[in-house]
């Protein structure tokens, strides 16, 4: 992976909060501006993460000046889409020309560049073969083969139309996720991470494995703002390890709660990391639904995680933090107020004021902001407040450029899936191998979701199977959300099942443990990262808190204690026969049938 600004100094260092400063003025800018060409702001979204990719130093001379050179083209391509936003809408999506051919290959081997250099080869392979298939999917025989398209017209609606990097997910990293992650690098520079680990420390502190539980909070509160499972581990738990390890923890169990509470960050309202706001702009379906659909099944998981902690420290023996480890009440009022205020501001925006959600962002951001005059020793010092600001301008800048790297490369792969009709053809394959049964079909888009979770982010591989499969889920009868649902819940799977688990490794090599040793273990903790997913589509109601909030309940209790006799069969049982009919009778409880608000 290409290093980040911050990991290695430079002569322009200087230059980097300068560009965070821009991507964030132009970001909010746009919340604001009214209607602006999507012409216009989703190339510039390219041109302000290309400095971030591809610009920034590498670890060769070679990288760097091949960075610099396919930057500049990068730039002068984006540019000039800019530029001619007005002609191009009369084009209809077909090239004019050798000259827009060219601005068009640029811009295509830009982006899958920049997808590369910020995430590795796997998402740019899928999208290049995807090319590929669009360019050459005429000679290929059978039933996969399809009819095959002018090349001006197939390149033009990539590039110049909103068929492809243009498309509405850009659309989304430009007007949603963008103004989401400004809210948490603000938050971030501030004290509110401290603040997230003096509440968890305060409530969970004193319970029996309190450093394990104190991880689940913190990373609970956290990982709803950061949005990804390996900044949870590498931030929370820079603190949370080393106290479980001081507690006597076996550091394999230390390795897995960290692991596993950080993967559950994305599942965690508010912000679920970018992928609810894909989620919005495929389905349809409001953020605050999103949200609130979410919500139960993600206290489901973080009680699983807490019921197997509890049963570990039984079993081991596992003491509360000492006295001296937990914060006073005066720390945690202090530290909370840094991300209680601005949440608080971000809710009330959504659900009292009924803005959309970029709009409370902003209004949150501005409160976060204003938070970082000042910390808890409730002193204002000008140094500390341009550091922290110099801190969120950088994060801010950098993630948004990451982040935009990976939709603009998925993009690809969904414009090429809508222009061949590839995408139909895998769903009729998928109901085929399924005899067109629901569970079978179910099992097949689970394991697709895993085995590409492997390879790419969270939420790449999620946009790339809800395309192919979640037409397949639907037409056998399930509602859009619960298609979606259930598909970015197995796309997270990733994280912490082998061979390929991300939050693993790095919990892993901060606590100096065999990694399989870790996976392990994290796979029983996490079991409802498994199970959850299946139990919303056993038990429906289980998100339909807006609609029907006694049934959701009522499916959560049923949901959570099945979870809790599957977790306590493969942690807790003594004798090998116990855990199995314990995890057997969980599994029947999981499945049975409650009845339903559609039935009430």
């Amino acid at each position: 992976m290409q290093p980040t600004p911050s990991d290695k100094p430079s002569r322009f260092d200087s230059i980097w909060p300068l560009l965070g400063l821009i991507s964030i003025a132009f970001h909010l800018w746009l919340v604001f501006s009214g209607l602006v060409p999507n012409l216009v702001s989703r190339p510039i979204h390219l041109m302000l993460a290309v400095p971030w990719i591809l610009m920034a130093p590498g670890r060769s001379r070679m990288l760097t000046v091949s960075g610099w050179m396919l930057g500049a083209a990068g730039l002068a391509a984006a540019a000039w889409i800019v530029f001619n936003e007005s002609r191009l809408g009369d084009q209809y999506g077909a090239l004019e020309g050798v000259g827009q051919v060219v601005v068009a290959v640029v811009l295509l081997v830009c982006v899958l560049e920049m997808a590369r250099r910020s995430i590795g080869w796997p998402l740019p392979m899928v999208a290049a073969i995807a090319l590929a298939y669009g360019l050459l999917g005429e000679h290929v025989p059978g039933e996969f083969g399809y009819a095959g398209m002018p090349l001006n017209s197939f390149l033009g609606t990539l590039t110049i139309a909103e068929g492809g990097i243009w498309g509405s997910l850009t659309g989304v990293s430009v007007s949603i996720v963008a103004i989401f992650v400004i809210f948490g690098a603000v938050l971030n520079a501030g004290e509110a991470g401290q603040g997230f680990m003096n509440l968890a420390s305060a409530a969970a502190g004193h319970l029996r494995g309190g450093a394990g539980k104190v991880s689940v909070i913190s990373s609970a509160l956290f990982g709803s703002i950061s949005g990804s499972a390996s900044a949870n581990v590498a931030s929370t738990g820079a603190i949370t390890l080393p106290a479980m390890t001081r507690l006597g923890y076996p550091r394999r169990l230390a390795g897995a709660i960290e692991a596993v509470a950080s993967s559950g960050g994305q599942i965690m309202p508010p912000l679920m990391g970018a992928g609810a706001f894909v989620m919005v702009e495929l389905t349809g379906v409001p953020y605050t639904a999103i949200m609130t659909a979410a919500l139960l099944p993600a206290i489901l998981y973080f009680a699983a995680v807490w019921i197997g902690i509890d049963a570990y420290a039984a079993r081991l023996g596992l003491a509360a933090l000492p006295v001296d480890q937990r914060p006073t009440f005066k720390a945690v009022a202090l530290t909370t107020s840094f991300f209680v205020f601005p949440f608080a501001m971000l809710l009330w925006g959504m659900f009292v004021s009924d803005h959309t959600p970029q709009y409370a962002a902003c209004l949150a951001i501005l409160v976060g902001a204003l938070l970082l005059l000042t910390g808890a020793d409730l002193r204002l010092d000008a140094k500390r407040t341009g550091a922290r600001m110099v801190s969120a301008m950088r994060t801010a800048g950098q993630q948004i450029a990451v982040i935009a790297s990976i939709i603009l490369c998925a993009s690809i792969i969904v414009g090429v899936l809508g222009m061949t009709g590839l995408g139909v053809k895998v769903t009729s394959v998928i109901l085929s191998l399924s005899g067109e049964s629901l569970w079978p079909a179910l099992l097949l888009t689970a394991l697709a979701c895993m085995l590409l979770g492997m390879e790419v982010p969270t939420t790449a591989a999620y946009v790339i199977c809800v395309s192919v499969a979640g037409p397949a889920l639907t037409s056998l009868g399930l509602e859009p959300l619960q298609t979606h649902l259930f598909v970015f819940w197995f796309a997270l799977l990733s994280t912490i099942t082998p061979p390929v688990c991300g939050a693993v490794f790095i919990a892993a090599g901060m606590v100096e443990e065999n990694w399989l040793k870790v996976a392990g273990t994290a796979m029983k903790l996490g079991i409802g990262l498994y199970l959850i997913p299946l139990g919303m589509i056993a038990n429906p109601d289980l998100i339909a808190l807006d609609t029907h909030p006694y049934w959701a309940l009522l499916s959560m209790l049923k949901v959570g204690a099945a979870l809790a006799m599957v977790s306590y069969g493969l942690i807790a049982a003594r004798h090998w026969f116990t855990g199995v009919a314990t995890g057997a009778a969980g599994l029947l409880l999981l499945f049975l049938p409650l009845g339903s608000a559609g039935g009430a």
